[in-house]
């Protein structure tokens, strides 16, 4: 039986943390979205300012790369390639760039989405609230 990884609270904390500093720092207003490795939503928050929207498109895309372990920026590429019946994909919630997968060791343990700003500054939020673990 293989041991699997979880993220704790503390571990969401410091993503969370990590991703708003790097936002904040940039004078962006995101909301920043933490999902488990099944895409449950562990942490929403929406930054001052950030469109009401964006805490909608946040946890979208953090379920879409957790389930599909991968970037979701990857769904956006196949889509705007010509490959648009991944439209209809289930459990897709967004084919939005702005979801990172969380991968420690080789495991994946569930993702961040930031929405608010440009799709790739969404994903170098997210890359910089994952590089705190």
């Amino acid at each position: 039986m293989k041991q699997q990884f979880q993220l704790e609270l503390e571990d969401v904390k410091r993503i969370a943390a990590a991703a708003e500093a790097h936002a904040a720092a940039k004078g962006w207003a995101v909301s920043i979205a933490i999902v488990d490795a099944g895409g449950h939503l562990l942490w929403l928050q929406r930054m001052d300012g950030a469109a009401p929207i964006s805490a909608q498109i946040a946890p979208a895309k953090a379920h879409t790369a957790a389930l599909g372990r991968r970037e979701s920026k990857v769904y956006e590429d196949m889509i705007n390639g010509g490959r648009v019946s991944f439209l209809s994909a289930p459990g897709i919630a967004a084919t939005l760039e702005g979801g990172v997968p969380i991968v420690v060791d080789g495991q994946h343990l569930g993702a961040v989405g930031v929405s608010g700003v440009k799709s790739s500054e969404d994903a170098e939020i997210a890359k910089a609230g994952i590089a705190a673990l």
